[in-house]
């Protein structure tokens, strides 16, 4: 999911502000509330492909709708749900894709026990590791999740069917853990072949598969510490032979002081295979201007020599590093610039981007 600079806007009260429009309530009684939200995201962006010419194109860029809600279950325990879809504002009138493209979604309970849910969300790995450094609007740096689609192009399975705790925060401690499940009934097996339906990888028919993820993050003051890890069992059997297809791992550092953060990660995918593991070492710094966000990222991504990211990407290691800036055109709507380069064959993937923002 393309996240905006409304979910991580770092600014002073002025940028904060024009970057926080409020979801519309539409009930609020006896403890039940819902609230409707969305956003319209378009952008021209220019890149240069492998093979071919650079080519630009006005683009949707992740507009949303969504609702949410939450009830009191007791004096001490909320329950709550979020449902999120897609849709193309570049190619609304005529196109058949309506609200029709899931998020993301889920139900769950919190309270002074932490905070429990299932559904379909964004990994812990995104958020608590590579959001930090870059979570831009158009382009971002690339991630252990990069070499994950390199090895396995069935990336979605990263985001659904999910069973997540997380604890309350003590002493500055908080911690994570959770499965991402696909059953047996998840697939077909059509070809015969060990493969699901529509000759795509992932899970093989007739197996459950549960993945394990973890993570714990200490914060104190301005500064946090973050670590996570994650089995991915869930690609268990992505091939006919049954092979595993790796592990991530994932450590952030991050200070902020006033509208300034500056954060640090190292980041492993560990293939399964022998030398196939990609290591990416980014620093990445946000500064709140006042009436908007400048920011930037660098990152070294170290490839051995017998990983498909190596072999997608044509090389085994590679400088990368983006900037950007939003400028805030009121309360509920900002335009960005941004320019990205990824250090690859052909500077495919190399490009800058200018884009607009309406939330409500």
């Amino acid at each position: 999911m393309k996240k905006t600079l409304l979910a991580t806007a770092i600014a002073g009260a002025a940028a904060l502000a024009a970057t926080s429009a409020s979801a519309a309530t539409v009930y609020n009684q006896d403890g039940t509330k819902l609230d409707i939200y969305g956003n319209v995201q378009l952008a021209y962006g220019y890149t240069d492909s492998l093979g071919s010419d650079a080519s630009g194109s006005l683009d949707d860029n992740g507009s949303t709708f969504g609702a949410k809600g939450e009830h009191k279950i007791n004096d001490d325990i909320v329950g709550y749900f979020k449902a999120e879809w897609e849709y193309d504002a570049d190619e609304a009138k005529g196109s058949g894709n309506g609200l029709n493209d899931g998020d993301q979604a889920y139900v769950g309970a919190k309270g002074s026990f932490g905070d429990a849910r299932i559904g379909s969300w964004d990994p812990l790995m995104d958020d608590w590791i590579q959001d930090p450094i870059t979570n831009n609007e158009y382009f971002d740096l690339s991630d252990s999740g990069t070499a994950l689609t390199a090895a396995d192009d069935d990336s979605t399975l990263r985001e659904g069917d999910k069973l997540q705790y997380m604890s309350p925060v003590m002493g500055g401690m908080q911690f994570a853990v959770g499965t991402n499940f696909n059953g047996e009934g998840s697939y077909s097996d059509d070809d015969e072949d060990g493969v699901r339906s529509g000759g795509d990888s992932g899970n093989i028919s007739g197996s459950d598969q549960a993945s394990f993820f973890a993570g714990a993050k200490y914060t104190v003051g301005g500064f946090s510490l973050a670590a996570v890890y994650d089995n991915l069992d869930q690609y268990e059997g992505n091939s006919v032979d049954g092979d595993d297809v790796g592990d991530q791992y994932g450590l952030t550092a991050q200070y902020t002081v006033d509208a300034l953060r500056v954060a640090v990660k190292a980041e492993r995918f560990a293939g399964e295979e022998d030398d196939t593991d990609v290591d990416f070492y980014g620093i990445g710094a946000r500064y709140g201007y006042g009436m908007g966000d400048v920011y930037g990222a660098y990152q070294y991504v170290d490839a051995e020599d017998q990983s498909s990211y190596a072999t997608n990407y044509g090389d085994d290691s590679f400088n990368e590093f983006n900037l950007g800036v939003t400028y805030n055109i009121s309360s509920a709507m900002y335009t960005y610039v941004e320019y990205a380069q990824y250090d690859r064959a052909g500077d495919a993937g190399d490009g800058a981007a200018v884009g607009i923002y309406y939330g409500f």
